[in-house]
């Protein structure tokens, strides 16, 4: 099984209350697909980026197996950049800067021995690049999973209503799912959603963990309680990474299913957020990750309650 990613290859400057960094490695993207090769599952990208772009970054991603034949580079151009500070409680945060460069013109083009991938991640992007990615495919692929923004929300809405009847499932935060379905309850607001086109909703809700809706069927993942978190920058998109990347790997789209790749993509975002950037997922290894997941088990076991 496969998976395509698009989305962005960036630079992020961070600030938080345990520390700062200079420029370093970001970008939807790069989460989901690092995300998704630690399984095995073959891993291709789509995005772009400027001739600023370090050599180091491109062999640390080549070295992780995901494939960066999609991936352009413009010489003369700038890699998409943003700087963000977090507040104390690590839920809230301030952008001080945005420059999309590269990103402003991209028109993404699928590699050829792409175009049949079993699983497409749309990473948060514009609508219409999302739709043109799907276009591009020469067989529908057997899952389509959608991130988004209440930016898109707010600047897009008919782009984004246009791309979301053609996705499988979407993955969005509590907030964006209020103001996309109108709904304060979150199981309204999913059923809604479910009627724009996805049958599958979930709704993340960072440090509380995620929900995932299907038809009448409700799971909700509680997020590991950490004694360390760094920067949760990029937990949103690992996340996503693990949960698609794990449904690629064992090839069982069931809701069942989803509930287990639900765990697995908290657990990875769970390691993300110990670190600044992408640190902790290119140390990660297999018995670190299987620790986590026992983690994970522990935290949600319990015996049958009588009474």
């Amino acid at each position: 099984m496969s998976l395509l990613t698009v989305g962005t290859v960036a630079f992020d400057k961070l600030e938080s209350p345990f520390g700062k960094t200079d420029k370093i490695l970001g970008g939807a993207a790069t989460y989901i697909s690092m995300a998704s090769s630690l399984l095995g599952v073959k891993t291709g990208l789509v995005s772009v980026v400027g001739g600023d772009f370090p050599q180091e970054y491109i062999d640390l991603l080549k070295s992780k197996n995901v494939d960066l034949a999609g991936l352009e580079i413009v010489a003369d151009g700038k890699t998409f950049f943003w700087e963000g500070k977090y507040h104390n409680d690590l839920n809230t945060r301030d952008t001080l800067t945005t420059e999309l460069n590269v990103l402003e013109t991209f028109n993404p083009v699928v590699p050829q021995d792409w175009k049949n991938a079993d699983v497409l991640m749309l990473g948060n992007l514009h609508p219409l690049v999302q739709a043109g990615v799907l276009e591009q495919m020469e067989n529908r692929p057997k899952l389509v999973v959608l991130d988004t923004m209440n930016f898109w929300m707010d600047c897009a809405w008919e782009d984004l209503m246009a791309v979301i009847k053609n996705v499988d499932v979407i993955s969005i935060n509590d907030e964006e799912a209020r103001q996309m379905s109108g709904e304060y309850s979150l199981r309204k607001a999913a059923r809604k959603i479910a009627s724009m086109g996805p049958k599958t909703v979930i709704i993340k809700k960072g440090e509380h963990g995620a929900l995932l809706f299907q038809d009448e069927q409700v799971f909700y993942a509680p997020a590991l309680p950490m004694e360390e978190v760094f920067d949760p920058t990029g937990a949103g998109d690992t996340f996503a990474g693990g949960f698609s990347g794990y449904l690629a790997k064992t090839n069982d789209f069931s809701f069942e299913n989803m509930k287990r790749a639900i765990i697995f993509g908290s657990a990875l975002a769970s390691v993300t957020c110990e670190k600044f950037g992408t640190e902790s997922l290119q140390n990660l290894d297999v018995e670190a990750l299987n620790d986590r997941l026992n983690d994970f088990r522990e935290l949600m076991r319990f015996e049958q309650i009588e009474f």
